[in-house]
């Protein structure tokens, strides 16, 4: 541990398929809550563990863009679309930590419950603890993690000694810790969005306008595109 406080960068990764305000809620929250100096999207290119996006990598990252494009806080990070080949997560934390090797800064990776639930099936997710905090958002329809005893067994004796709700902490250590986040969840899904849009319906105000007629120009999520 050093003696001076460790500055924390956020890392959000997701498929993003397309953006909504539930993540860009989520992300807003935790720049307050951490106080982040920067929060970084991590739009997946070929994730492992999920059914191929409907969106190509390049648009899903576009549509990153346009959404976050007025808060300075915001920054897209696109090198998982841009590599070839499946995304591993710890691949991309080991590349950040590398770059900001020399600095005072802790990366919190962020991720949803059922996400966190599925750690254990990760491609080396041990390593993830020494690489970064663990910021785990619950979603709707889900328990809080700390409070439950159905977490996989070898996820729960690896996060044992890791808890807190302390956000001052993760501060302390480079990495390490799992913090829970209690932030605003707001009940809007891809999945749903992508269904209006198929559909011929609104999804007015699930979405920030400048990605909605993103999708509208290019044809995203149309049945038959």
């Amino acid at each position: 541990m050093s003696e001076s406080a460790f500055g924390l960068v956020g890392i959000y990764g997701g498929t993003f398929d397309p953006v909504h305000f539930g993540h860009l809620r989520i992300a807003e929250e935790l720049v307050e809550i951490l106080q982040l100096s920067e929060l970084r999207f991590l739009p997946a290119g070929q994730p492992r563990l999920r059914h191929q996006p409907l969106a190509s990598p390049s648009h899903r990252s576009l549509m990153l863009r346009e959404a976050i494009r007025d808060n300075d806080k915001f920054l897209l990070d696109d090198r998982e679309v841009n590599r070839v080949g499946e995304s591993y997560s710890v691949e991309s934390l080991h590349e950040l930590k590398n770059e900001f090797q020399g600095k005072q800064i802790a990366l919190c990776f962020i991720l949803g419950m059922d996400a966190f639930l599925k750690l254990p099936g990760w491609y080396q997710w041990r390593e993830l603890f020494e690489l970064c905090h663990l910021v785990v958002v619950n979603r709707p329809g889900h328990v809080t993690a700390i409070d439950q005893k159905g977490l996989p067994p070898e996820l729960r004796i690896e996060c044992l000694h890791r808890w807190t709700d302390n956000a001052k902490k993760l501060q302390t250590l480079s990495s390490g810790y799992v913090f829970t986040a209690a932030t605003t969840l707001l009940d809007i899904s891809a999945t749903a969005i992508r269904g209006c849009i198929a559909k011929g319906k609104s999804a007015r105000y699930l979405l920030p306008d400048p990605v909605l007629d993103y999708i509208r120009v290019h044809h995203i999520y149309r049945e038959g595109k």
